[in-house]
């Protein structure tokens, strides 16, 4: 049973955690964002998660990674305010 419950809880927290993926937001730019299940590993993982998916996103397309912006919010992490990361880039 307390393996059951364990399993459950692990569950509900990991399906909190968000990524859009890559999204084509004009000519030749596009848009990530990543936000962490729980406020407690601030927000460099995501944030290099983030960079590290555009990064390889424009090696795939045989071109190198331009940041035009990289926001990160602040804590304090609670009642559902999680770090996230947005990160907006174009591939030159």
């Amino acid at each position: 049973m307390a393996k059951g419950t364990l399993f459950l809880t692990l569950l509900l927290v990991a399906s909190c955690a968000s990524d859009s993926g890559i999204i084509n937001s004009g000519e030749n730019e596009y848009f990530i964002a990543k936000q962490a299940a729980t406020g407690f590993p601030g927000t460099g993982g995501i944030k290099d998660d983030a960079l590290e998916e555009a990064t390889n996103f424009c090696q795939a397309q045989s071109q190198r990674l331009n940041i035009i912006q990289l926001d990160e919010n602040e804590g304090p992490y609670v009642l559902g305010k999680y770090p996230r990361v947005e990160l907006t880039f174009s591939c030159i």
